[in-house]
């Protein structure tokens, strides 16, 4: 249980340092719609990428479980 607060924790660090660099990279140089429109599919995108990757971690380790 222990392990999934701090992925979770990881997770959400991690998509707000991708937020954070899209209004880095882009403020200032488009509208402000239009920087928080790239900044909620760049978000949206992290997202569905380390929900892939936490339903791979899960079947490897219900896999290894399985086996022994």
């Amino acid at each position: 249980m222990r392990e999934i607060a701090i992925y979770t924790i990881a997770a959400l660090a991690g998509l707000a340092v991708l937020a954070y660099s899209i209004h880095m990279f882009i403020g200032g140089l488009v509208s402000a719609q239009s920087e928080k429109i790239v900044m909620i599919g760049a978000t949206l995108a992290g997202a569905v990428i380390i929900g892939f990757m936490a339903r791979d971690v899960v079947r490897t380790r219900k896999k290894n479980s399985a086996n022994g």
